[in-house]
């Protein structure tokens, strides 16, 4: 793959992202404009967290043979559009049905994005790398920007931005040479099946629901809370609560060596899960700087799990790799959809620290699971 051609799928994935988690910071502020609650809010970044858990289901059947390139253009097209109406939208109505349209492109971008990469077999490892230090890249900035361009010129103006952005996006995708299918998979319910009775599977699987369902839940409401506590906090600042984010960059690009430290693979992901646990019950404190500086350990343990979790998930099968992985982003996705709302209700009934219990229970639940059940690894052994 040419060097013009990584950085423009670069550029793409990072726009992508910061499209997707721009609303996040702008949570509180939405839920003011709108009037609506805060699990209303929340819905504006579960809705596409829910389509990028069914796009491996549905996207083989609905994208067959077409060209990659051509699901690109006409993808951006419609998120440039879309974006576009968001910044004239004036009920949460008309938002959510806007962000939902956008909810059904930008699997099939990311996806598209995904096999261009995955079509230069000589460098695949490196690109994946590559790949997901994009979409956490993609996050930080979406999220600390929009709170930024949101507090100094309107929230209007964050959507102008990234819509320009998507237009400048659009510029590039038009000169990539890359001509090929994207050869998505068809899954039948039997093979979902078979893959399911691999214990080692249904043990990666539920880490991943449980990890992001906990991640997206408490990053979600993490900025209600903060404006819980200093309510004059500004959206600037509730976007440089996701700085911690980036933590996630240097982790993808390291692993190799975070794994050579634990010895084992498996050893590195309990490793991650008592960090991520640690992290997590910290958050009972109502020090709000403390819980700014808490968002980059949370975000070691988190990035360290799945970066790990994504690697064995595609190395337990030799074949039906496309299926497997498929699937881990399935599982990883509905947890952050349903982590997007179902925190959000518990919140706003019974309050922060109950909250953060409840993501305590599961979380050592999710530990003792793993535990037991790690000498089904060799990875462990």
């Amino acid at each position: 793959m040419q060097r013009k051609e990584l950085l423009i799928i670069i550029y793409t994935i990072t726009i992508l992202l910061s499209v997707m988690y721009a609303t996040q910071p702008l949570q509180p502020l939405l839920s003011k404009e709108f009037d609506i609650s805060i699990v209303k809010a929340s819905s504006f970044t579960a809705v596409i967290m829910l389509f990028l858990a069914i796009s491996p289901i549905i996207y083989g059947y609905i994208l067959e043979s077409v060209k990659t390139k051509k699901v690109l253009v006409i993808a951006s097209i419609t998120l440039f559009m879309t974006n576009l109406a968001l910044a004239f939208a004036n009920t949460y109505e008309i938002f959510l049905l806007i962000r939902t349209i956008e909810a059904m492109v930008i699997p099939a971008i990311l996806t598209a994005c995904m096999a261009i990469l995955a079509k230069d077999k000589e460098n695949i490892k490196i690109n994946m790398s590559i790949y997901v230090a994009s979409t956490v890249f993609g996050g930080l900035v979406g999220r600390v920007f929009s709170g930024f361009i949101a507090e100094e010129f309107g929230w209007r103006i964050v959507f102008f931005s990234l819509s320009f952005a998507l237009l400048v996006g659009l510029y590039f995708i038009n000169h990539l040479s890359f001509e090929g299918e994207a050869n998505l998979v068809k899954p039948k319910i039997k093979d979902i099946l078979n893959i399911l009775k691999d214990k080692r599977f249904i043990v990666i699987y539920s880490l991943m629901f449980t990890i992001f369902f906990v991640f997206a839940g408490l990053l979600n409401i993490l900025p209600f809370r903060i404006k819980e506590l200093i309510p004059e906090t500004s959206e600037t600042q509730i976007g440089l609560l996701y700085l911690g984010y980036g933590m996630g960059i240097i982790i993808s690009l390291t692993i190799h060596k975070i794994i050579n430290f634990f010895k084992k693979e498996m050893r590195t992901i309990v490793a991650g899960i008592i960090i991520f646990i640690i992290s997590t019950s910290l958050f009972f404190s109502s020090n709000a700087l403390f819980l700014f500086s808490l968002v980059f350990l949370f975000c070691v343990g988190m990035f360290t799990i799945h970066t790990v979790s994504t690697r064995i998930a595609n190395s337990l099968k030799s074949s039906q790799k496309a299926i497997t992985s498929g699937m881990y982003l399935s599982f990883y996705y509905i947890g952050g959809a349903v982590g997007s709302i179902v925190p959000s209700i518990v919140y706003a009934k019974f309050g922060w620290n109950t909250t953060i219990f409840m993501f305590l229970s599961i979380l050592i639940l999710i530990l003792v699971f793993v535990h037991l059940n790690r000498k089904l690894f060799q990875a462990y052994n």
